[in-house]
């Protein structure tokens, strides 16, 4: 028996398969898939799709932002605040010169912690120069035991240089994206900014 083959004769019929349509004009319900698909991705690539939501609410007149925990949570740990000051302290005296008088406090638990967490610092117009956590141990806090409770945790630092604070300006809403960390592993007392003066003889 002859060998098959699709060419039988010169003069015999040719056998060949069609090319399928493309994917979105085989059919109307693929081009309408089609379209459908392409609306996707426009919307994610545009607008809110790949942009950071912002984190103060409309109409909030203060500083907005997330913290990112790092070490583990210290046993002795009572709160952690976030304040802000006008100016930096200069002295044990001006430490309570803090704002708001009643600030936010983070949450704290191992779920809260596992994650960037946003905050919410209400605050009047005008310059700010040092945003900040404060860790508090477990203890009645006054001036004299501010050295033994009170702890910096972390603060926002100047992009240019970050080995200073970070000054923040809030002008009549939210000032957005102020992100830190609060570093259990790297906290510093009230001492290491304010050093005792050294005593007269």
């Amino acid at each position: 028996m002859a060998p098959f083959t699709l060419f039988r004769a010169r003069r015999g019929v040719k056998l060949t398969w069609h090319r399928a349509a493309a994917d979105c004009d085989a059919m109307p319900v693929f081009r309408f898939r089609c379209t459908l698909v392409a609306a996707g991705l426009a919307l994610l690539g545009c607008d809110d799709g790949l942009t950071p939501q912002p984190t103060c609410p409309v109409g909030f007149v203060g500083i907005c932002g997330s913290v990112t925990f790092r070490g583990a949570l210290p046993e002795s740990t009572d709160v952690v605040y976030i304040v802000a000051y006008a100016t930096f302290p200069t002295s044990q005296a001006e430490l309570f010169t803090f704002q708001p008088l009643s600030p936010p406090r983070l949450s704290l638990d191992s779920a809260a912690r596992a994650n960037p967490q946003p905050y919410q610092l209400p605050l009047p117009n005008g310059s700010y120069a040092w945003v900040l956590a404060a860790w508090k141990k477990i203890g009645v806090l006054s001036l004299a035991t501010a050295d033994s409770l009170l702890r910096e945790a972390g603060y926002f630092r100047n992009p240019a240089d970050t080995t200073q604070p970070g000054v923040v300006v809030v002008n009549g809403a939210g000032t957005d994206a102020i992100d830190f960390v609060v570093d259990f592993t790297n906290m510093h007392p009230v001492s290491f900014y304010f050093p005792p003066q050294a005593a007269r003889p």
